[in-house]
């Protein structure tokens, strides 16, 4: 059995940890001392059909007590630096680290640091909140992790891997292509808070407007022609999921950025959507509307200084 690190306990981390545990799993989570004492009697999970409380080993950094085999980031992208510096004492020659943000600029990042050869690339989706009182509720059904080497190869270690984290509660994906799954999530993400930060509203309030769903096409063709310049081209499975996604009358899906933004909460804007136009350019593939929205951000933090973490919603 694996030694599990999982750092953050928040929606994500929070309810694949809770899958892990229930399956027993040797899974310990590195938290912020408030977290750690929100967790001192179990972490509680619920959703459709279920309603638990598991018990959970919880560290702050300096209680660290490692190596681990196998190292879960799944933090906020301002967190990235801070959890790679409190994770580096535990990181011994054969762990594997596995980061589970959004985007693409954090792979950079934990690869420089411990080296292509530990890290593995991956995306989870789950849609999720932490509540007020630190509990992990899930709005619908259905969550999915895919993972794999970041080379497109199978290698033994990933099968290892997959062995380890294939429990019940979600699907488990070993893919060749990983990054191109990353890519395609990174694409998806940034139309979603581009078409609902510039609209500031819903996906049925948008597309009930006049111009609203040529708005809303335009927006997903422009972040899928940046996705097929850096060589991930995005499948036609992925395309019809983001119509689908974005193009229901009456949705009232908005963005997890776009509640955080006017919420007042700290938000990942300049990770996913900067990153996205400063990559666009890199390539250049010209991105007006996701450069737009990202100026509204920019304008928008320059009004007040956000609270510092949100517990609304998120669809990661």
């Amino acid at each position: 059995m694996m030694k599990i690190l999982i750092v953050g306990a928040g929606a994500t981390g929070g309810y694949f940890g809770t899958r892990l545990i229930q399956a027993g799993r040797d899974v310990t989570f590195l938290v912020r001392p408030h977290r750690a004492e929100q967790l001192r009697d179990g972490l509680r999970g619920c959703g459709p059909g279920y309603d638990l409380t598991v018990p959970v080993r919880a560290v702050t950094a300096g209680e660290l007590d490692g190596p681990y085999d196998l190292i879960l980031l799944m933090t906020k992208a301002w967190s990235l630096d801070q959890a790679l510096e409190d994770i580096a004492p535990v990181v011994g020659p054969d762990t594997t680290i596995l980061p589970l943000l959004n985007g693409m600029a954090h792979l950079e990042r934990v690869n420089a640091r411990f080296g292509r050869g530990a890290v593995l690339g991956g995306i989870v989706r789950v849609v999720a909140t932490v509540t007020p009182e630190g509990a992990v509720f899930q709005f619908k059904p259905g969550a999915t992790m895919i993972f794999g080497e970041q080379d497109r190869q199978h290698t033994d270690r990933a099968a290892r891997v997959q062995q380890e984290l294939s429990v019940p509660g979600y699907d488990l994906v070993l893919d060749e292509d990983v990054l191109a799954a990353m890519w395609h999530k990174w694409a998806f993400i940034v139309a979603g808070g581009t078409t609902t930060c510039l609209m500031r509203g819903t996906i049925g309030a948008i597309l009930a407007t006049p111009g609203g769903r040529e708005f809303v096409l335009e927006v997903i063709a422009e972040t899928e022609r940046v996705a097929a310049a850096a060589g991930y081209p995005v499948s036609d499975a992925a395309h019809a999921a983001s119509l689908e996604m974005f193009t229901e009358p009456g949705s009232v899906f908005t963005s997890s950025l776009y509640r955080d933004l006017t919420a007042g909460f700290r938000h990942e804007g300049e990770h996913l959507l900067g990153e996205f136009v400063a990559t666009a350019e890199r390539y250049g593939v010209e991105v007006p509307l996701t450069r737009l929205a990202l100026a509204h951000v920019r304008v928008h933090d320059q009004a007040g200084s956000p609270r510092p973490q949100s517990v609304l919603a998120g669809t990661h």
